[in-house]
């Protein structure tokens, strides 16, 4: 009797792994579609994500620039009231858009009060700022700032030179 039981057992046994596999198989063939599927996307997302930083490497290196069209320059209009909302409207301050224009801050603030008006390449420099947004703006005077501390530096150790000779 014992012989039967083995025999019985041994091919339920069977049979259940037999039918474990013939559920299984269909599954695991899915599974390596998947992963297949899932390691492409991988792939495509990374090479995404190498694409978006190189365009954003090129985006910061590109230069804003601060020029407009004669026409332009002739059309628009200056008071006093556009020059200071157009500073407002950056978020800059006096002394920043002295900067970008490349006059000083007691230019600015005669043009503001209406004193004196902008010549024809400062008219162009800020009609080319009205075109830029806060971000751009930003950006331009952290470059001119950064300009300006590079010709510090390589004045001081100039001078730190001069002095190191005598």
């Amino acid at each position: 009797m014992g012989r039967v039981e083995a025999i019985i057992k041994s091919e339920i046994v069977r049979l259940a792994k037999r039918e474990i596999r013939k559920i299984t198989f269909p599954l695991g063939r899915d599974v390596r579609a998947l992963k297949g599927f899932v390691s492409q996307l991988r792939r495509t997302v990374s090479e995404l994500q190498r694409f978006a930083a190189l365009q954003k490497k090129e985006l910061e290196k590109k230069e804003i620039p601060l020029q407009a069209n004669p026409e332009e320059v002739k059309m628009s209009r200056f008071s006093p009231r556009l020059i200071r909302s157009l500073r407002r409207r950056l978020g800059i301050t006096q002394k920043e858009l002295a900067l970008l224009t490349g006059v000083t801050v007691g230019a600015i603030h005669q043009w503001e009060s209406g004193i004196f008006k902008p010549t024809m390449k400062k008219k162009e420099v800020i009609v080319a700022l009205r075109k830029l947004r806060r971000r751009e703006v930003r950006k331009l005077i952290e470059e001119k700032n950064a300009e300006i501390e590079k010709k510090v530096r390589t004045q001081r150790s100039k001078v730190t030179k001069k002095r190191s000779r005598k």
